[in-house]
């Protein structure tokens, strides 16, 4: 129908992209319809409790027990989320060479699962456990069969799920949570390979990131609020190279003033939508 929001943000999007580049960038809303929540209402405010600090992770056993204990139960739904209708458009569309690639802050791997070959994870992947005393990955299914084996008596604990597999536990079932240990060391200070809040992006990861935004011609973002530093200076780069800056969001952004156009429909109705006008060229 013409008078469907859909088609008049399709026309809208298609009136920059078309004849370009562009290089996508996406955050939590991407996900959402995937079973997977995010962490911001419409208003860009934080939901729920403040996440753990990497200092706070690295420094207290006792943060760290508390840590594993909600992921434990947090990470069977992460585990079984798979691509919604928005991943495989951005797949289709890298592989039509219709966008230069994909630069995620979301650490579920929906877009490698979804076909997406050229994907900068700014945040890394809960898919993989890191050492943080001999520096060795182990695959996260590896880690929770040996919490579960050590911690049986969560296994029919039913936690609310909250974002990025972490889950609101009451606090008297961590008291006597078993860390996971290292299978390379022995060690138990074991980290999902992500990024924690008050913790950097990797500096190769960060020079892959800023290289593809000054390779493409125009920047789209997808499902964020771009309160994360690591995302909006991608996108003050994009604005400062006088390239076209655009946001598929349901709410506000921190790059709201350095948008040339931003439009509010659900992004797993719109990319399939936009993907195939792009398509016909």
């Amino acid at each position: 129908m013409l008078d469907s929001p859909v088609p008049t943000s399709v026309e809208s999007l298609l009136h920059w992209m078309t004849g370009r580049s562009f290089a996508v960038l996406t955050g939590a809303g991407i996900s959402t319809s995937s079973g997977i929540p995010d962490y911001r209402d419409s208003e860009g405010v934080r939901r729920g409790r403040q996440p753990m600090m990497f200092q706070e992770f690295l420094n207290a056993p006792e943060a760290r027990r508390r840590y594993w204990a909600r992921a434990m139960l947090g990470w069977p739904r992460v585990r079984a989320a798979r691509p919604n209708a928005a991943h495989a458009a951005l797949a289709r569309l890298e592989r039509q060479g219709l966008i230069s690639g994909v630069i995620t802050q979301n650490v579920d791997t929906l877009h490698d699962q979804a076909g997406s070959e050229d994907v900068i994870e700014l945040h890394g992947s809960l898919h993989w456990v890191l050492c943080l005393d001999c520096r060795q990955r182990t695959e996260r299914d590896r880690v929770q069969l040996t919490l579960m084996e050590q911690n049986p008596y969560l296994a029919e604990v039913d936690a609310v799920q909250a974002p990025d597999g972490d889950t609101l536990l009451d606090a008297a079932f961590e008291e006597r949570f078993q860390v996971p240990h290292c299978p390379h060391c022995g060690g138990d200070r074991m980290k999902p390979d992500v990024v924690f809040f008050g913790e950097n992006v990797a500096p190769p990861t960060a020079a892959r990131a800023v290289a593809r935004i000054e390779a493409a011609d125009g920047l789209l973002v997808v499902g964020s609020s771009l309160m994360a530093y690591s995302a909006f200076r991608l996108c003050r780069a994009i604005a400062e190279q006088g390239k076209p800056l655009l946001a598929i969001n349901l709410g506000k952004t921190r790059a709201d003033d350095l948008l040339q156009l931003k439009v509010a429909d659900p992004c797993e109705a719109l990319l399939p939508a936009l993907g195939q006008r792009l398509s016909e060229g």
